[in-house]
């Protein structure tokens, strides 16, 4: 890959990043503040878990790829200090996210083309990450998104109309 392609390839794969992102913190912030601890099932995360999980995978998924290291957290499922709420959540996205993603956006292509080991199991260049992290926000998204209806909440608009939030064209 050269240093244009990834270059090509990081604002290609930030513009999906950041059309996801309103819709992800829709969703989150659909969840009824007093049923937050909802679980389909006992292997489940709670809904709140879910969220925090969301918003801590992108959070770290960008820091890796700045640090070119991916680490296992250090409890990055439990809520940081001062962070109770489905409210507090969604703010901490809209606060923590948008200058990691302006530098990330500010990489040049000797970083985004340089390989970066993903705990053994690859050995990637480091803009090749974006898409996982993409990935692992929509499909945490969706499985939030099915617990919204049990919950009481309505499920928003996501790639068109739900049953509770009609699709209007300029959504």
């Amino acid at each position: 890959m050269t240093s244009e392609q990834a270059v090509f390839l990081m604002h290609a794969t930030m513009g999906s990043y950041e059309f996801e992102t309103p819709v992800t913190a829709k969703v989150i912030a659909a969840i009824p503040e007093g049923k937050s601890g909802y679980q389909p099932d006992p292997k489940a995360k709670t809904a709140k878990a879910l969220a925090w999980h969301i918003v801590a995978s992108e959070e770290w998924f960008l820091r890796s790829m700045l640090a070119k290291k991916f680490e296992m957290g250090d409890g990055e499922e439990k809520l940081p200090e001062g962070i109770n709420t489905i409210a507090d959540i969604g703010a901490y996205a809209a606060k923590t996210l948008p200058p990691l993603v302006a530098a990330v956006k500010n990489l040049g292509g000797a970083h985004l083309t340089e390989n970066v080991d993903f705990f053994g199991m690859m050995n990637r260049p480091c803009v090749t990450y974006l898409g996982f992290l993409v990935n692992h926000s929509i499909h945490h998204r969706g499985q939030l998104s099915t617990y919204l209806r049990p919950m009481g909440s309505k499920v928003p608009v996501i790639y068109g109309g739900s049953a509770d939030e009609p699709f209007q064209g300029g959504q």
